[in-house]
C-alpha cells in the first residue's frame, strides 16, 4: 500500500540531488570587465590588471569573489608586489576555482613556495594540465616544477621539466634553459641516464638531451633520436639509398672562403671534401663552389645563388660568423650543412658540424672522468682557443662530480708557474690546453713541481708546434684527442703522411681541415644513415659521427699521446 509513494520519495529525492550536482557543477562565469582586465595582464600590464580586479572582487560575493581574488593575486605577483598577492590570497577560498584562474592561482602558490624554500609544496599544487595558459605561464609552470624537483633531488625528472619548458622558450632563455639540462643529466651515472633514457616514450622532449649526453660519454643510443618532421632535412629529392646508407643529393654547392683571411682554411676543406668525393666511384652529384669570401653578407650573397642554381643542398659557410647570418634568416629554403657552430641551434631542417675547441674540452673531461681522474689543475693558453675549450672542460667535469683544484693562464711563451703549481696542492690529472711549444716549456715546471707523473690530458692544440721528435720527446705521456684519419687511418682515404707530401692544403695543422672537409662529404652522403644510427655511428677522417637531435654533428675522436716524441695511436678514448 505504500509502495506508490516510495517509488515518488525515491524519485523525487534523485531529482534534487541531481538539482544540487548541476548547482554545484556550474563555475561562475567571467564577466567582460574581468576579461578586459585579463587582458591587460597578458599585454603585460599586471599593475593596473590587479587594481581592477581587486575593485570588481570587492563587489563581488561567493565563487565571483574568489575567482577575481585569485586573478588580483596573481596579477600582484607579476608586478612585483608579493606581499599584496599574499594578502588577497588569504582571502580566496581555493575549492570555489577553475579554469585558468585555478592554474593561475596553482603556479602563484609554487613560484611562491619556492621562494619559501619549499619544494614539497610546489609538486603537490602543480599536478594539472597547463595547456590552457599562455605559452609563457605554461613554461614557467614546467621550471617552477623542474627547480622543486631538482631540491627535493631527482636529476633526471627535473630535466624531463626543464625539456617540456624548453619547447616553449626562445632565444637566451632557451640557450640558458638546454644549459642547465646539460648540467642536470651531467650529474646522472651512467646506469640511471641509459635507463631513465631508455624508459621516456617516443616523442618525449627529454629524450634527444639524454641521448646526446649519452653520446657523449660513449654510450649506445636506446632508439634513434626523436625527429619530427620539421627537424628531418629533405631528402627527398634524392635517389633511394644504397644498401649501406649511401645517398647523396643530386646537385649540391659547397660555400667556403677561397679568398680573404679564410682563404687558407677554405682551400683545405675544400680538397678534404673533394677527396671523398673522387675516392666514391658511385653516382655523385653535381658540385659548385661558391665563395663567401670570409664574411656575413658574403655568405648570404652565396646562399641565395646556390638555391638559384637549383641546388638541393648546401655545405657551408666556414666561419662562425657566417653561420650565424643565415641561421638567423627567417627561411631557409635549401637544407644545409654548416661547417661551424652559429650562436643557436640549427633551425629545424638544417645541421652544424664543427671543430670548435669547445668539443676538445668536453672530450677531455670525459676522458678523465672515464678512467676515474676527479681532481684536475687546469693549465690553459690565454688565447681564444685555450680560454674556451678549459671553460667547457671546467663545466663539464664539475658537472659530472669533478673537482677543478686550480686554474693557471699562460702566456705564449710561458713564464715560471712553478709557485701555482706547489699552490693547487695535490691533484690526479692535469688538463694541458695548450700548444705543443707552451707544454714544452712547461713539461720541466712540472717535473720540478712533482706533477709529471700524474695523467696528463691536452686539447687538439697540443700537435700545433710540433714535429722535431728529439724536442717533443718533453711532451711523451700526454694524451690527447686527434682525428682518426691521421691516428690510425680511415678506409678510402690514403694515409696522411702520404697525402701531406703531396698537397699542402693537408700539410701540417692543415691537415685536420682537410680530414674535416672529408667527413663533410661523408655526412653529406650519409645523412639518413646517420640521422638512423643508435651505436657505432658514422666512421670519418675526424672521428666517429653522429647526428643528435638537434641537427648538430657529434664527434668522437681518436685519442694518441706521444712516444719518443712522436704520436702514437691509444686506442678509442674509453
Amino acid at each position: 500500500m505504500n509502495k506508490p509513494v516510495a517509488r515518488i520519495s525515491a524519485l523525487s529525492l534523485s531529482m534534487l540531488l541531481f538539482v544540487g550536482c548541476a548547482t554545484t557543477s556550474v563555475a561562475p562565469t567571467s564577466s567582460p570587465a574581468q576579461q578586459a582586465a585579463i587582458t591587460l595582464l597578458e599585454q603585460g600590464k599586471p599593475r593596473e590588471a590587479a587594481q581592477q580586479l581587486e575593485a570588481q572582487a570587492a563587489l563581488a560575493r561567493g565563487a565571483g569573489k574568489s575567482l577575481l581574488l585569485a586573478d588580483a593575486a596573481f596579477a600582484w605577483h607579476e608586478a612585483g608586489d608579493s606581499a599584496r598577492a599574499r594578502m588577497l590570497m588569504a582571502q580566496v577560498q581555493p575549492r570555489q576555482l577553475s579554469g585558468a584562474t585555478q592554474l593561475r592561482f596553482n603556479l602563484l602558490q609554487a613560484e611562491l613556495a619556492l621562494s619559501d624554500k619549499q619544494p614539497a609544496n610546489v609538486l603537490q599544487v602543480l599536478t594539472g594540465n597547463p595547456a590552457t595558459l599562455p605559452a609563457p605561464l605554461q613554461a614557467r609552470w614546467y621550471l617552477a616544477r623542474a627547480q622543486a624537483l631538482e631540491a627535493t633531488g631527482d636529476a633526471f625528472g627535473a630535466a624531463a621539466e626543464r625539456a617540456r619548458a624548453g619547447t616553449l622558450l626562445s632565444g637566451s632563455e632557451r640557450n640558458d634553459n638546454q644549459r642547465a639540462i646539460t648540467r642536470l643529466l651531467a650529474g646522472l651515472n651512467d646506469a640511471t641516464l641509459s635507463s631513465r633514457a631508455a624508459a621516456l616514450p617516443v616523442g618525449d622532449p627529454l629524450y634527444n638531451h639524454a641521448g646526446r649526453a649519452m653520446i657523449g660519454r660513449g654510450l649506445p643510443l636506446p632508439r634513434p633520436f626523436d625527429r619530427d618532421t620539421a627537424a628531418q632535412l629533405d631528402t627527398s629529392k634524392r635517389p633511394a639509398a644504397d644498401a649501406d646508407g649511401y645517398r647523396p643529393p643530386v646537385k649540391m654547392a659547397v660555400l667556403l672562403p677561397l679568398s680573404g683571411n679564410l682563404a687558407a682554411a677554405g682551400a683545405s676543406v675544400r680538397d678534404g671534401l673533394l677527396a671523398g668525393y673522387y675516392g666514391e666511384s658511385r653516382r655523385r652529384p653535381t658540385i659548385d663552389f661558391i665563395d663567401t669570401k670570409g664574411n656575413a653578407s658574403g655568405a648570404g650573397a652565396a646562399y641565395d645563388k646556390a638555391v638559384a642554381s637549383g641546388v638541393d643542398f648546401i655545405v657551408g659557410p666556414l666561419g662562425r660568423d657566417e653561420v650565424d647570418a643565415l641561421f638567423h634568416r627567417s627561411e631557409l629554403p635549401v637544407p644545409l650543412l654548416a661547417l661551424n657552430r652559429g650562436k643557436d641551434a640549427p633551425p629545424p631542417g638544417n645541421a652544424a658540424f664543427s671543430l670548435a675547441p669547445e668539443d676538445d674540452g668536453l672530450m677531455a673531461a670525459e676522458y678523465l672522468l672515464s678512467r676515474e681522474r676527479r681532481n684536475v689543475l687546469v693549465i690553459a693558453s690565454n688565447d681564444d682557443a685555450g680560454r674556451r675549450s678549459s671553460n667547457a672542460f671546467k663545466e663539464r667535469f664539475s658537472e659530472r662530480g669533478g673537482k677543478v683544484a686550480a686554474t693557471i693562464s699562460v702566456s705564449e711563451a710561458p713564464a715560471d708557474i712553478t709557485a701555482q703549481l706547489r699552490q693547487a696542492g695535490s691533484v690526479d690529472a692535469i688538463l694541458l690546453a695548450v700548444k705543443g711549444n707552451q707544454a714544452r716549456a712547461l713539461a720541466p715546471q712540472l717535473a720540478l713541481a712533482g706533477l709529471s707523473a700524474v695523467s696528463r690530458v691536452g686539447t687538439s692544440q697540443l700537435t700545433a708546434g710540433t714535429g722535431k721528435a728529439e724536442e717533443d720527446a718533453a711532451l711523451d705521456g700526454i694524451a690527447f684527442p686527434t682525428e682518426a684519419w691521421s691516428s690510425r687511418g680511415v678506409a678510402g682515404l690514403p694515409a696522411a703522411a702520404a697525402v701531406a707530401t703531396t698537397l699542402p692544403t693537408a700539410r701540417g695543422g692543415a691537415g685536420r681541415l682537410f680530414a674535416f672537409g672529408y667527413d663533410a662529404w661523408k655526412i653529406t652522403a650519409y645523412m639518413e644513415k646517420l640521422a638512423n644510427s643508435t651505436s657505432g655511428g658514422l666512421s670519418g677522417a675526424t672521428g666517429t659521427l653522429h647526428l643528435d637531435g638537434f641537427g648538430n654533428v657529434l664527434r668522437t675522436p681518436a685519442w694518441s699521446t706521444f712516444s719518443a716524441g712522436r704520436p702514437v695511436a691509444i686506442g678509442d678514448g674509453r
